[in-house]
């Protein structure tokens, strides 16, 4: 209830919950009150199918009580937990309170796997076969849903298998961007850039710093343009991963390749966010990750390992 604006929803949602529980108990007091008129053979007068008539006796002593224990639980229920808006209940219990229990109680569980990591360098992690499939199920349940289980990637998730790098692809490079994550914002540039006719001449010429097709004259004209775009990317485009601005000279293309794909990103700009896991994973369930994302550009070096 605290994604709300106001206390109204709270308030309905308690006022439901009540309503339907005196509801009940009208519904008892008035049934056991009201008299039907009755013939003198004890029925309503209601027939059907010539010979089926109703009988006006009373609830069965069971299914009164059964609707008695039913209120009974329900006051209870709502005493103990969360169910009158924002009363917490007296159990202070709440899906995410017994969601963070459970994953509390499954890494502790899980410590002993990984204390045998806990002291070995990441390259040393990468060789080990059994830390490997640990990450692989890391990799599977929390990346491969954006990078891919081959973590190949996709338009607009990088590839994690080839030494194109947009923070730095060392180990330690690797478990800062899990623990903190990445906000990648490249502001619209149109405005510094010219006109629309300098925009595809600027297009043109980062297509020709990775010696992809374009065009020349375009290409020329647009080089003394790109000045706008050397604080981030380089004078010579190849990029700066303290910033982690895209080398334009590898011919890798994160977010779709050609003179429109760029036009379209000088125009309106882009944002990419990888989200921190630090909330989600621990300290040495990141290293095991860390080393295996490490092994998938660094197959050579792995295999010098084992």
């Amino acid at each position: 209830m605290s994604d709300f604006t106001s206390n109204f929803w709270s308030v309905y949602v308690a006022g439901i919950s009540l309503f339907g529980i005196v509801a009940c108990l009208v519904l008892l007091w008035f049934s056991g009150k009201a008299k039907a008129m009755t013939a003198n053979d004890n029925t309503t007068g209601h027939v059907w199918d010539g010979d089926l008539r109703e009988m006006n006796n009373p609830l069965p002593r069971w299914w009164v009580w059964l609707f008695i224990i039913t209120v009974v639980f329900a006051l209870g229920y709502l005493v103990l937990y969360p169910g009158l808006g924002t009363n917490q209940g007296t159990f202070g219990w709440s899906a995410v309170g017994q969601y963070e229990t459970e994953v509390a109680k499954g890494n502790k569980e899980a410590e002993p796997l990984y204390a045998k990591f806990n002291g070995m360098k990441p390259e040393d992690v990468a060789g080990d076969a059994q830390a490997m499939a640990i990450g692989e199920r890391l990799f599977m349940n929390n990346c491969s849903q954006c990078h891919g289980s081959d973590a190949r990637g996709s338009k607009g998730f990088p590839n994690l298998t080839d030494k194109d790098w947009l923070h730095g692809g060392t180990p330690d490079k690797i478990v800062e961007t899990l623990v903190k994550g990445r906000i990648g914002n490249m502001p619209p540039m149109a405005a510094a850039v010219g006109s629309s006719d300098e925009v595809r001449n600027v297009a043109n010429y980062v297509l020709s710093l990775s010696a992809s097709p374009h065009d020349s004259v375009k290409a020329a004209l647009g080089k003394s343009k790109f000045g706008a775009c050397a604080a981030c990317h380089g004078a010579d485009g190849k990029g700066n991963q303290a910033i982690g601005a895209p080398n334009l000279t590898d011919d890798i293309w994160l977010h779709g390749w050609g003179e429109n794909a760029i036009v379209a990103i000088i125009n309106n700009g882009k944002v990419n966010q990888m989200p921190a896991q630090d909330q989600k994973l621990t300290e040495s369930q990141i290293r095991v990750l860390a080393s295996y994302v490490w092994s998938l550009s660094n197959k050579p070096a792995v295999a010098a390992l084992k």
